[in-house]
C-alpha cells in the first residue's frame, strides 16, 4: 500500500526505515506544511519496502512516500 501527501509541504523525518515492521496507526513520518508538523500514520499492518523520497524535499498533494506491504 502506498503512503501519499496529502497537502503540499516536506517530509521533515521518516519515523520508520525499510524493512521496518509496522501496526495500523503507528507515526511512519512527520510532515511539515504550513509551518506546521503533522504525523503521518500507517493506513495497514505491514513491513515497510520502499522510501520513495528523501528528507525535506518539497513535495506536491498525491506524492507517494513510503510502500508498506
Amino acid at each position: 500500500m502506498d503512503i501519499k501527501t496529502r497537502v503540499p509541504g516536506k517530509v521533515i523525518k521518516f519515523e520508520k526505515n525499510v524493512s521496518d515492521v509496522v501496526k495500523k496507526g503507528d507515526i511512519v513520518a512527520v510532515m511539515e506544511a504550513m509551518k506546521m508538523q503533522n504525523p503521518i500514520p500507517s493506513p495497514c499492518d505491514g513491513t515497510v519496502v520502499t522510501i520513495h523520497q528523501e528528507a525535506n524535499v518539497r513535495l506536491n498533494p498525491g506524492t507517494v512516500i513510503m510502500t508498506i506491504e
